[in-house]
Formats: C-alpha cells, structure tokens, sequence
C-alpha cells in the first residue's frame, strides 16, 4: 500500500479528484444538512469544475496503479 501512496500519478490524481469535486461536494453537504442559505443552489461553477476534472483524476489514478503493477508483475 505504501508502493501506491509513493506514486506522483496518483497523488496528482487524488489531487486532482480531492479539488475538482471538493467544491460541488461541500455545496451537496452543506445544502443536505441545512447550513446554506439557498435550499435550492445552481452550483455551476463547482459542478463544470467537477466535470472537467473527474476524468484527468480517474486517467492519472489508473495510470498510476497500472505502472505499480506493471513493475511488480513485469
């Protein structure tokens, strides 16, 4: 597990996944629990900022793990 942590590509990946879709998660959170003062956002911003970087997060996290493994297993 520690091999996964060490690697920059999927570091960058939770990088990434943790800031694109943070924003558009605390609005969800926030809105559930009553503590923003719209019962009823339009987060637009956050949910383009998620959609542009959930995939780049998924690809950077992928690639990552395929290198792990393709070091152990090659």
């Amino acid at each position: 597990m520690r091999e996964y942590w060490g690697s920059t590509w999927i570091r960058v990946g939770l990088a990434l996944l943790l800031l694109g879709s943070g924003p558009f998660a605390f609005i969800s959170i926030a809105v559930d629990l009553g503590l923003w003062p719209d019962p009823n956002p339009n987060p637009v911003g956050p949910g383009l900022l998620m959609v542009l970087t959930f995939w780049p997060a998924i690809l950077c996290i992928a690639v990552g793990v395929i290198r792990i493994l393709w070091g152990r297993f090659g």
